[in-house]
């Protein structure tokens, strides 16, 4: 039997590129959001620069990072969101976040972490689930796979934050949905909408970002408006 997969060749070189494990390294290294330079990504991957750059040329080949030049520099980050959430739906069918961590910062990152530009973790998961049970988000059927849409008392609530809901729904990304978390097994906030809520808590030092991974500290304040505002506890 002949079966005809129009799509099978440039997956296969996706997955492919994906697959080497120092590439697979840097492409988690850079699910935080944060761009890095080819040196940075050498030291993740474990690889000497000229092989590091050998294959960022592959991952850029493939569409799954991008480089832009600034002075001297050349920093790679992914290559949009999709890419982002591809990594994050591997490591939920790999079962582990595909980093290498010690026990202490897996921890950290179950506990709360960037999941490129939104926020995920135990934070991440409980956060979502507040506010649908406030009213704020409602699941959108209609919308696609997992999509939400907001209330209208929802839009006034996110207007109270900064957050203007009506502009986010102009980007030229999915406006809100459920990203399925890989520690927690259940879905946080993706979307603008979830960029947005990620913007206003490092806006408001609600949280913090650590410097060498994906990792969120909540802060003292962030304790206090996450329970007074959402019922989340710290």
């Amino acid at each position: 039997m002949k079966v005809t997969l129009p799509v099978g060749p440039p997956v296969s070189r996706i997955a492919a590129a994906i697959a080497a494990p120092a590439r697979a390294r840097m492409l988690y290294c850079l699910v935080d959001g944060r761009a890095r330079t080819s040196t940075e990504l050498a030291m993740v991957a474990g690889v000497t620069p000229a092989t590091a750059s050998v294959h960022l040329q592959r991952l850029k080949t493939q569409q799954l990072v991008r480089v832009r030049s600034q002075g001297k520099h050349r920093y790679y980050s992914l290559d949009g969101v999709n890419v982002a959430a591809t990594l994050e739906a591997l490591s939920v069918l790999a079962g582990g976040s595909g980093e290498t961590v010690v026990p202490d910062a897996m921890s950290r990152l179950r506990a709360a972490r960037t999941c490129y530009d939104h926020i995920a973790g135990v934070l991440g998961v409980s956060w979502y689930g507040r506010l649908q049970a406030l009213g704020w988000l409602s699941i959108d059927s209609k919308a696609g796979a997992n999509a939400c849409d907001v209330s209208s008392n929802g839009v006034k609530a996110f207007a109270a934050l900064g957050i203007d809901v009506e502009a986010i729904r102009t980007l030229r990304r999915r406006f809100a949905y459920g990203c399925i978390d890989w520690s927690e097994r259940r879905p946080h906030l993706g979307g603008g909408l979830g960029a947005a809520v990620l913007d206003v808590a490092l806006k408001n030092k609600w949280v913090l970002r650590d410097r060498n991974s994906r990792a969120l500290t909540v802060t003292t304040l962030g304790r206090r408006e996450l329970l007074t505002r959402f019922g989340l506890p710290g």
